[in-house]
């Protein structure tokens, strides 16, 4: 064997070693999780320390008792208004006002363009406490409505930046001959440009259903009504119960885990896409 093919199997060994490895420490602590809602309550008191599932004994109790006993399918159809309300509003506001930024001459237009992502440049605990001080003057706090107008404030600027990247990628010929046949400008986005936009819009919406499935401080800190609580909400309390078992913190975790895995396999593809389109164009 030669000296740079002998070069090449350990540079690609150590890459696979890596890779595995990598997939362990993500992979392992999913596992526990899963393993440890499944396993019955009395062998986890028993053994803590055996991370084995065997499937012959498996206990779905923990997860009927975090649905229906702790109020969790209150706090998933919560998460769930929230998120998709915020996916919505954002998609159609990013759609509206990448392709202005994109396509019309207007006063400011330069500034605007690259400018979008400032307030995405402020961390989330910057933010909170002005915000917890204003609404709780203007008696909104305890608001799930409030909640989605901070996601969208969060989520708006990055969608913005993703769809006016993929714009710019294009053709403007097909919109000219869409306003030549007689389209307004709405009439080109909705007949020409979002079709055109799918893999960039389902990145988007990901993107932004993930931010709002997942997020705890805003939640934490504007929430205090339990029958409006999200998941993230919900799972912190329910772990501040001492006298709970993790059994059900785990199960839990699971509830919030998996819908967002899910989407995620599912859509992968449409995301990379939309992520890529238009790199080296912008």
């Amino acid at each position: 064997m030669s000296r740079e093919r002998l070069q090449n199997c350990i540079i690609r060994s150590i890459r696979i070693a890596g890779i595995i490895f990598f997939v362990v420490i993500v992979a392992f602590p999913f596992y526990w999780m899963i393993a440890s809602s499944l396993r019955p309550l009395e062998e986890i008191l028993m053994n803590p320390a055996n991370l084995g599932l065997d499937i012959h004994k498996i206990d779905l109790s923990a997860y009927y008792d975090v649905l229906f006993d702790h109020g969790f399918v209150r706090y998933i159809l919560n998460s769930f208004y929230v998120s998709i309300i915020t996916v919505a509003l954002s998609v159609a506001l990013a759609t509206v006002g990448g392709y202005a930024v994109t396509r019309l001459r207007f006063r400011g237009q330069s500034f605007m363009s690259y400018s979008i992502l400032i307030i995405y440049m402020f961390p989330a605990i910057v933010l909170v406490i002005p915000l917890y001080v204003i609404f709780s003057h203007m008696g909104l706090r305890d608001s799930i409505n409030v909640l989605i107008l901070v996601y969208l404030a969060q989520t708006l600027p990055v969608a913005l930046y993703m769809l006016r990247s993929y714009f710019k990628t294009l053709p403007l010929e097909m919109e000219n001959a869409g306003l030549i046949d007689g389209c307004t400008r709405f009439g080109v986005i909705w007949r020409i440009i979002i079709p055109l936009s799918a893999p960039a819009l389902a990145s988007v919406a990901l993107y932004t259903f993930m931010i709002a499935w997942n997020e705890f401080l805003f939640a934490f800190m504007f929430l205090d009504t339990p029958d409006k609580f999200t998941l993230s909400r919900g799972v912190v309390q329910l772990a501040g119960s001492v006298h709970l078992s993790k059994q059900l913190v785990m199960a839990a975790s699971v509830l919030v885990t998996l819908p967002i895995l899910f989407l995620f396999l599912f859509f992968e593809r449409y995301l990379v896409r939309g992520m890529t389109s238009g790199a080296m164009k912008d």
